[in-house]
């Protein structure tokens, strides 16, 4: 670590110890997002909400795999949907999802 990363890192405050009551769910969080499909549903809603035909049509996935992704996301907390007719639309369900997720890809860019 350089002097300017350890120097970034010191000014982050984490509330240490987590509380047991926040460690599961952070664990559940980081398994829901440990798959590549997912990671790519997440990117995709990152640049705009989606409806799941389009998501699939672009990921050249099925709508049935989509939604068992979406459906796991959903209940992680971490996309959100609204009907319009019988139109679903999917997005990130906050921008703490986005910021995860940013803050990931920054992780992996500088290790890669």
């Amino acid at each position: 670590m350089n002097e300017n990363t350890e120097g970034k890192l010191h000014n982050l405050k984490l509330d240490v110890p987590i509380a047991e009551k926040f460690v599961q769910p952070m664990a559940d969080t980081f398994k829901v997002l440990g798959d590549p499909t997912r990671i790519r549903i997440l990117a995709l809603l990152a640049e705009n909400e989606s409806c799941v035909t389009n998501i699939a049509g672009t990921l050249e996935m099925t709508q049935s795999a989509i939604s068992h992704q979406l459906r796991l996301l959903r209940h992680a907390g971490l996309v959100k949907f609204t009907k319009t007719g019988k139109e679903v639309i999917y997005s990130l369900d906050d921008n703490h999802v986005l910021t995860l997720f940013a803050q990931a890809l920054d992780h992996i860019k500088h290790r890669v």
